[in-house]
């Protein structure tokens, strides 16, 4: 059968096997360097309070979340893109 990446969509390189994780969106066990990480920052206050903090000059925090995704939700959600055949490896 054809390969479609060299890679085979994971970047383990030669160590075997990995860990799995779940997806943050629809739970399916996907292996961990499959899985397509995203990382977000959630604000605690609001942006309108956040705005007249600022101008006060004030530091506002904010919390780093991570969202493991698979590769279908990560599709969904637009977080990866759907590549033409001649950008998905190079042939030399």
């Amino acid at each position: 059968m054809t390969k479609k990446r060299k890679s085979g969509g994971r970047s383990k390189g030669g160590k075997g096997s990995s860990d799995h994780v779940q997806c943050s969106n629809c739970g399916t066990i996907v292996p961990k360097d499959k899985a397509k990480r995203v990382t977000s920052r959630i604000s605690l206050v609001e942006p309108s309070l956040a705005r007249e903090l600022r101008a006060a000059g004030t530091y506002i925090a904010a919390q780093t979340t991570l969202k493991l995704y698979c590769v279908s939700c990560a599709v969904h959600f637009g977080h990866v893109k759907v590549r033409a055949k001649s950008e998905r490896r190079r042939k030399y």
